[in-house]
């Protein structure tokens, strides 16, 4: 069940679209931020309040790689996996990750902690091979570099 101060916010959301739902990568991106996910239940709410189906919305939830379906760590690591970071070191930085973190790609740390998802491309490919935690992006990696990031967290 959504909260009121989530229901106002999805709101405001669908006033600013022409129609409520074109409203609804804003309003999943609500939810998001309160909860860190989007439930099935959600995606029920959320659809109920833009007139639109369940499956339209998880459709369209699902096709974007920074909406998350299910639960995932305090801080997501997106791991590019592009040609280019595969080229400059993807698998050195996946494999240092997966000892450092004790994960592998699409798993979420048994300290709740970090979730490490890979992702077809980040757009900076002239700093490969590159990650993003949370809203930071980091490029030019190697292990020693990543354990200076991942200790600010």
């Amino acid at each position: 069940m959504l909260t009121e101060e989530e229901i106002r916010e999805i709101r405001n959301e669908a006033l600013k679209a022409e129609q409520k739902q074109a409203a609804c990568i804003g309003a999943l991106k609500v939810v998001q931020k309160h909860r860190g996910w989007i439930s099935d239940e959600a995606i029920a709410d959320i659809s109920g309040l833009l007139d639109m189906s369940p499956d339209e919305l998880d459709g369209i939830a699902t096709c974007y790689s920074l909406l998350f379906r299910r639960p995932v760590g305090r801080h997501v690591i997106l791991i590019c996996d592009s040609v280019s970071c595969w080229v400059m070191g993807y698998e050195k930085i996946l494999t240092h990750l997966r000892k450092r973190l004790g994960i592998g790609p699409g798993e979420t740390s048994a300290d709740g902690k970090f979730t490490l998802l890979p992702v077809a491309c980040l757009g900076i490919c002239e700093h490969a091979p590159a990650i993003i935690i949370d809203t930071e992006v980091y490029g030019d990696l190697d292990d020693g570099r990543l354990d200076e990031i991942l200790a600010r967290y």
